[in-house]
């Protein structure tokens, strides 16, 4: 498998929210070789990890979440629609699943949050008149930088 392996899943439940838990079997992993420290045993040992979850064939979403999800993805979203998340920052194969598995689960749990609508709201009339007399204000100011009008014929 040059270096790679893929860890089968056992089909538990994750918990994310309380309307949505994914199943575990929806989860791929692959172990891949990490830059950066580990010694010697960095270019021995595939302790990176790459998350994916097909976010556009989940039953366990629902789908306003999943269009959140897909926007807060950004270019972690291939263009099948499968989030790909990529997890080194550990050494060990173990720690770096628990850290790309964490942060699914944290952008999956702001997904889920729903955006409260934007309530359209008037100007009160002291704020309309605060806001004019603020602009008379910076125009005198600038008024009084010009300086005197030059002199007619």
């Amino acid at each position: 498998m040059n270096g790679r392996a893929a860890r089968p899943k056992l089909g538990g439940m994750i918990q994310v929210s309380p309307g949505i838990a994914l199943d575990e079997r929806e989860i791929r992993e692959e172990f891949v070789r990490a830059s950066g420290p580990g010694g010697q045993n960095v270019n021995k040992v595939a302790t990176a990890v790459k998350l994916r979850f097909d976010v556009g064939r989940s039953p366990s979403l629902p789908e306003d979440v999943r269009r959140r999800l897909v926007r807060l993805a950004g270019r972690r979203m291939t263009e099948d629609g499968v989030l790909v998340i990529d997890a080194r920052r550990f050494r060990t194969q173990e720690r770096n699943r628990r850290d790309a598995l964490e942060r699914l689960v944290a952008l999956i749990s702001r997904a889920a949050v729903k955006p409260t609508p934007r309530r359209k709201t008037i100007p009160t009339a002291a704020s309309r008149e605060r806001r004019l007399e603020a602009k008379r204000r910076r125009g005198q100011a600038k008024r009084l930088r010009r300086g005197p009008a030059p002199a007619g014929d």
